[in-house]
């Protein structure tokens, strides 16, 4: 497929349009820190979005050395369809609505509140079961990867870039293993660089068509992958 890209997105051009391209999260995380390395010397903090995006975020971290940590943010789902968003809301209070989503949704404004609600309850507790009391790092003057296990509508990752700004980080690079081309190109204009080896197009987009082996990521697993690098 020939895709003209922003000039900082980098791909792996024999990936694009592919699917089923990478084992699991961890052999998908691996992709992208051997193509994170060819850009040189590498430093900062490794941030994973919980749950998918941790296990790819801790293999970036384990294998070039760098930080981890883990900046919450989870989608406002519809009340009918689970892994639908219509929203998201960050680890510090940042909300976003879909607006074009919405008004071809026929969801009443006190369902929209309740979804919210739930959301932002929803953060609050990961925020408590996957940061403990740890302090949020400083970001000045240093370098900030964002990762999850794809990107299909990017919105959850747009609000994870707008709480990270707001927390002062000044040089964010986007680390996805599969993303749809419209959420590339529309992120990639937001952050200082964008890495996703996988890049599709087409109506249809699902991430876990990238992987061979897929399934949710639990709390639970989440959690020991996060105490266990921030322990290491």
């Amino acid at each position: 497929m020939k895709i003209s890209l922003p000039h900082n997105v980098f791909d792996l051009p024999d990936l694009r349009d592919r699917q089923n391209v990478f084992d699991d999260r961890i052999r998908a995380g691996e992709c992208l820190a051997g193509m994170l390395e060819t850009h040189g010397k590498l430093d900062g903090t490794v941030f994973g979005i919980p749950a998918g995006g941790v296990p790819v975020a801790a293999a970036i971290a384990s294998r070039l050395k760098l930080a981890f940590d883990v900046a919450v943010v989870s989608k406002i789902t519809l009340p009918w369809d689970a892994e639908a968003g219509y929203g998201a809301v960050a680890f510090d209070g940042t909300l976003r609505l879909n607006d074009l989503l919405l008004g071809q949704l026929s969801l009443s404004e006190v369902q929209i509140q309740e979804g919210i609600g739930k959301t932002r309850a929803k953060v609050s507790n990961r925020v408590k079961n996957l940061r403990g009391a740890r302090p949020f790092p400083d970001l000045k003057q240093q370098t900030v990867f964002v990762v999850d296990d794809g990107l299909a509508s990017g919105f959850t990752m747009q609000v994870a870039i707008e709480a990270l700004r707001k927390a002062d980080a000044q040089h964010i690079i986007v680390a996805v293993p599969t993303g749809h081309e419209n959420a590339i190109r529309r992120l990639s204009a937001q952050v200082e660089a964008l890495c996703c080896p996988n890049i599709r197009g087409g109506r249809y987009f699902a991430v876990a068509d990238a992987y061979r082996r897929w399934a949710d990521v639990d709390e639970k697993e989440a959690f020991k992958l996060v105490t266990q690098l921030i322990n290491d």
